[in-house]
């Protein structure tokens, strides 16, 4: 999949477009029937299928007190959508300017860009545009001018509710990692990029890698066993997230670190995804940092005999 960082980046070399719009945050089961729509009507017509997503949620910018937390990072999102096998992603970088464009303007845009647009794809809800003056009917019309299908799919259901990003975040936020999964059809994981910490785990002789974490979803605070996916590896890992009150009793901030066992390679940098297995116990303060040791010790080798 090519990965356009801007919808004017793309180049179609004559062929028709079929396009998938949308935040596609979690690329979840609805996401999916949306995408492979895109596909199959691009195949059957000899089109180009190109996903059009945003680098980050509309509400950043034009509600940042309503800003939800990412179930994925845009990296993680774009891995994701990759392995649909879409020809191409156009990310719009959704800034002040870009949230006052009217739908209609939108599309003729991508129109302009495209050149010919085959058929749009999009959730049966699917609001776009200054104000949300984009949505489905809009786009019928807009089609019925320029000559391109509309396909608006209705959500997927699992277990008699819809699948959404929102009941995707409630999975996770109550630590049912099962649920979460099955929303996304593939294993929740926390994905995060790893930045450089204050060593104080490898003081304790338990090197850990920090996640940046800053509007991610995150599951309970808790130790868990994980296994961690970095570099095409995986490896088990024993994970904290939490405020580490026995080294910061009054610190606010969220913290994840990941001890991967049997590894000491330098990671900074790199992009991490962590697939919770099972969890161990409820994160505590213990009496003194050497407490602190023991019980790590104790909780890598049970992540390590799962």
């Amino acid at each position: 999949m090519k990965v356009n960082l801007s919808a004017a980046e793309f180049k179609a070399g004559g062929r028709p477009v079929c396009a998938a719009i949308g935040v596609f945050d979690g690329v979840h089961l609805g996401h999916q029937e949306v995408l492979r729509r895109t596909i199959s009507d691009a195949e059957q017509s000899g089109a180009l299928s190109v996903v059009v997503t945003f680098d980050c949620h509309p509400n950043a910018v034009v509600a940042p007190a309503h800003v939800p937390p990412l179930i994925y990072p845009l990296w993680k999102k774009v891995e994701v959508l990759g392995a649909m096998n879409l020809d191409a992603a156009s990310i719009i970088h959704f800034d002040k300017a870009f949230s006052q464009i009217e739908g209609k303007q939108f599309i003729l845009a991508l129109a302009t860009i495209f050149g010919k647009i085959q058929a749009i794809s999009v959730g049966a809800n699917f609001e776009f545009g200054h104000r949300r003056s984009g949505n489905v009917d809009l786009l019928k019309a807009l089609g019925g001018k320029l000559g391109f299908a509309v396909n608006a799919l209705d959500d997927v259901d699992l277990n008699g509710e819809p699948v959404s990003s929102t009941r995707i975040r409630d999975a996770v936020r109550a630590g049912d990692f099962p649920s979460a999964s099955a929303m996304l059809g593939r294993p929740y994981g926390l994905c995060g990029t790893v930045v450089e910490g204050e060593h104080l785990g490898r003081k304790l002789g338990f090197p850990t890698a920090n996640l940046n974490i800053d509007g991610i979803l995150t599951p309970p605070s808790g130790v868990y066993a994980a296994d961690a996916g970095i570099g095409g590896e995986k490896r088990r890992a024993a994970v904290n997230i939490g405020h580490r009150p026995t080294v910061h009793s009054q610190d606010p901030k969220l913290h994840v670190e990941a001890h991967l066992l049997d590894f000491n390679g330098e990671i900074v940098g790199q992009n991490l995804e962590l697939v919770f297995l099972k969890k161990l116990r409820d994160e505590q303060k213990f009496p003194s940092l050497e407490s602190l040791g023991a019980q790590i010790a104790k909780d890598i080798e049970q992540a390590r005999g799962l």
